[in-house]
């Protein structure tokens, strides 16, 4: 190897010691890592597609029965825990924005408001499953479709069969994103260890980027399954 470019790899390396050997400059290197992430998100959307499409076409078939079973569920909860995760999304901004203008105190501040208002969401969650449990409305050999609140149709609604299709997507859709609420935890836990260290500066934020895509992801799915899992026929 060139002589001059060994000078110019050390060069690089002392002036951006965040740079990984194999990439050629700080940008190619955030751009990498924003594309990796933005294919994974893309693999997660075909993972949930598919609970939402079954879930589209169970709902299809048996509204009624879907609509009572919907009527259990606490929305006063789940609007509680959408509001959550909004002002979550904001945090997250925040700390990208704390971190891109060196504001590190903002950035270690941000990042642990986040995790307080995510174990918020699952604290609320786990209230929700707790109560499913009390009301035997977990799919299985125990499940009691006495306490769900029936329409005023008896020989339409009122299905054991249908509405443990729909608890059993409620616990699946719910939960399968409440495990990607604490891998975000995980994930930021990280960032405030290397934000409490200084690793971040305004030449390089790329973590906080990628764990902020993420954690808007899981925000974003969550405004899907509100409305489709607790607002089914609310009207009167």
């Amino acid at each position: 190897m060139p002589e001059s470019t060994l000078m110019g790899e050390h060069r690089q390396e002392q002036l951006h010691p965040e740079l990984l050997h194999h990439f050629a400059d700080p940008e190619q290197q955030r751009n990498s890592a924003s594309l990796g992430m933005w294919v994974f998100l893309g693999t997660e959307i075909m993972f949930f597609g598919g609970m939402f499409c079954a879930y589209l076409i169970y709902r299809h078939w048996y509204f009624g029965d879907f609509g009572a079973a919907s009527k259990s569920i606490d929305a006063t909860l789940g609007a509680t825990n959408t509001a959550v995760l909004i002002c979550s999304s904001l945090t997250v901004v925040l700390a990208v924005w704390a971190a891109q203008t060196a504001r590190r105190a903002l950035l270690i501040s941000m990042l642990v408001v986040t995790m307080l208002f995510g174990l918020a969401f699952l604290g609320i969650k786990g209230k929700e499953y707790y109560d499913k449990f009390e009301e035997h409305h977990v799919p299985g050999a125990s499940f009691s479709f006495n306490n769900v609140p029936i329409p005023s149709h008896p020989g339409e609604y009122a299905n054991p069969r249908h509405a443990q299709i729909f608890f059993s997507l409620y616990f699946m859709m719910t939960g399968i994103h409440a495990l990607h609420m604490i891998i975000g935890l995980g994930i930021f836990s990280c960032l405030l260890y290397m934000a409490c260290k200084g690793h971040f500066t305004p030449e390089y934020h790329t973590p906080v980027e990628i764990g902020g895509l993420y954690w808007h992801f899981v925000d974003i799915i969550w405004i899907y399954l509100f409305p489709l899992l607790y607002l089914i026929d609310r009207h009167p």
